[in-house]
């Protein structure tokens, strides 16, 4: 698909034209990038069935940028965007990938010190030829080289978000072999990972010939790092390496719960086995010569004395001595959520109306969805004040009216909990200020379904300044949820300084949900802390932050996340019923 290679340009075309201030333009280009890069159509696909006047009909698609797509389907290039690199020679998209360097700010490093990628930033930092430059300082040197200390330690490693769509296109290809008995993703991928490094997949075969050329030959190879008869590694366009092995299907449950890992889980697996006088390996689980299991993942666990342990939990955190003693949790399973409470539509930053949005909602089998569009704060992110939420409250009962009128068409369902009666929530994604109040009025959150608070600016506060203002916003009682609670993202900005201690009493205190959030570049609490708030008793909720329709898809990663960490279906407050849950939200 050429969706993420041209949504890169079009975000990249963006930031060249705000760093010349052109006004409009550059969020124009962003806005587009976001709707490609979360298409699931191939881009070639529908202009190869409606040429430019259905690349005009894509959300946030002009016709110029439709245009302009239309020369990179044609030629592979975009003369436009070219001329922008020729006119500022910069690698923006890896300078820019620095937290707190902009647009703006690449151009005035270019323009004092010629500055045009990481390399060169980190040695002007280095020598502190920065700190002297006008609008710079000591401490924005520093924070310049631990955002590139930070980028370094995640090189080389991918967004399971990324290329999880990747990896399932893979495995339907490889689906179609009629030699193919059994496939399965391993390693971390299997085991849901935050990010992946490479990629393992595993197939049951008694003919690995066929299954390794075809391997080989797939769109999007561009190396072959190895071909053999039982395995082969290949690269992908996007610098995706990827290992294929083949076994006999007798011991196909042995390999994947061995290439599922983690190297630490398997480690305890075989001393368990070696304990039981047995032996355990790929190839399955032998006493002496014999092999007595292997088939099947569950039959080597039980042959273990084990129940068969989720591969997201294999990660050596105290699995294998409740799987021992019949005592692991039964995990949230991928369709027990009934909503999405962090949505974002066109009255903020989103790409699509309410309406829009609802409608993809429904075709997840969701019974309701929240509209959580920014509060006023983030002026950049076009921040609803109390007007304008009180306009888009009109909307939302409007569409919920109409909805209730579609149910039944010969009279109005006034039970707004009648079955199969789909129901938006209005929500509010509102800022936590330095001093830890809220960017809105108390009299407009008051009038929300329910709220949510994050951190949005100042993320170097000191820890225990930063618990302070998290604490006093989770004292606010028209506050529900806590987003993003650590206010992290993959690859580009490493966690803010909190005592997770005292929030996850104070969440407990002032009966406070903290969110797990979904975005890839999120995953926001991670595993370890979204399992120290199940053991408190901390209730939590599963949101994408959608910003598209396409978007809530990503609700696949959260519930992944949330399985990591343990979190059973009662720990999560969207599992619940509409009624159930605005009665949670009341009671608390």
């Amino acid at each position: 698909m050429k969706n993420q290679e041209l949504a890169q340009i079009l975000y990249e075309i963006g930031e060249f034209l705000e760093m010349e201030e052109v006004a409009f333009k550059p969020y124009a280009y962003q806005k587009a990038a976001i709707v490609l890069d979360a298409l699931e159509q191939d881009v070639a696909d529908i202009y190869k069935s409606g040429g430019l006047k259905a690349l005009e009909k894509i959300p946030g698609v002009g016709k110029s940028i439709a245009k302009k797509i239309e020369e990179y389907l044609k030629t592979g290039k975009i003369r436009y965007y070219e001329k922008l690199k020729k006119k500022m020679p910069v690698k923006i998209d890896e300078l820019t990938a620095v937290e707190g360097i902009g647009p703006k700010t690449v151009k005035d490093l270019y323009n004092h010190l010629r500055i045009k990628d990481l390399q060169d930033l980190k040695k002007a930092a280095e020598q502190h030829k920065i700190r002297s430059l006008p609008g710079f300082q000591e401490k924005t040197e520093q924070n310049i080289l631990q955002g590139i200390a930070f980028l370094e330690k995640s090189k080389g490693r991918f967004l399971l978000g990324e290329i999880l769509p990747q990896v399932k296109e893979i495995l339907q290809q490889l689906k179609t072999l009629k030699e193919v008995r059994q496939i399965s993703v391993a390693g971390s991928v299997r085991r849901m990972k935050e990010t992946i490094g490479d990629v393992d997949i595993l197939v049951s075969s008694e003919n690995p010939q066929a299954i390794m050329d075809f391997f080989v030959l797939m769109p999007g190879v561009v190396k072959v790092w190895a071909k053999g008869p039982t395995r082969s590694s290949i690269r992908t366009t996007q610098g995706l390496d990827i290992d294929l092995r083949v076994v006999q299907e007798q011991s196909y449950g042995s390999a994947l719960q061995y290439f599922t890992g983690s190297k630490e889980h398997n480690i305890i697996t075989r001393r368990l086995a070696i304990e039981k006088g047995l032996k355990l390996n790929e190839y399955g689980v032998f006493r002496g010569k014999k092999m007595i299991a292997g088939k099947t993942e569950k039959d080597v666990y039980k042959i273990l004395g084990m129940d068969w342990i989720p591969p997201e939990l294999r990660e050596n955190q105290g699995e294998i001595e409740a799987a021992l003693k019949n005592k692991l949790p039964k995990i949230i399973g991928f369709n027990d959520i009934k909503g999405d409470l962090h949505c974002h539509s066109h009255w903020s930053d989103g790409n699509n109306t309410i309406e829009e949005m609802v409608e993809a909602a429904k075709t997840m089998g969701y019974e309701y969805l929240g509209i959580s569009d920014h509060t006023k704060f983030l002026r950049i992110n076009n921040g609803l004040d109390e007007k304008r939420l009180s306009q888009q409250r009109k909307e939302i009962d409007k569409l919920n009216f109409q909805f209730s009128r579609e149910r039944v068409s010969d009279r109005t369902v006034r039970d707004p909990f009648s079955p199969g009666l789909f129901r938006i929530l209005q929500g509010a994604e509102t800022n936590i200020l330095n001093d830890g109040s809220i960017d809105i009025s108390d009299e407009a959150l008051k009038k929300l379904d329910y709220a949510l608070a994050g951190v949005h600016s100042n993320f170097k506060m000191p820890k225990e300044k930063m618990t302070e203002r998290i604490i006093k916003a989770m004292k606010n009682p028209y506050i529900k949820i806590i987003a993003h609670p650590f206010g992290r993202v993959l690859k580009k900005r490493d966690e803010y300084q909190c005592d997770f201690d005292k929030i996850l009493r104070a969440a407990k205190q002032f009966g406070i949900i903290l969110e797990i959030n979904a975005q890839p570049r999120r995953l926001d609490l991670n595993d370890k802390n979204i399992k120290r708030a199940k053991e408190i008793g901390v209730k939590m909720v599963i949101n994408t932050d959608a910003h598209h329709k396409d978007h809530l898809k990503f609700m696949e990663l959260g519930i992944a996340q949330a399985r990591r960490g343990w979190a059973e279906k009662k720990d999560i407050i969207n599992t619940n019923s509409l009624e159930k849950l605005l009665k949670f939200f009341k009671s608390n």
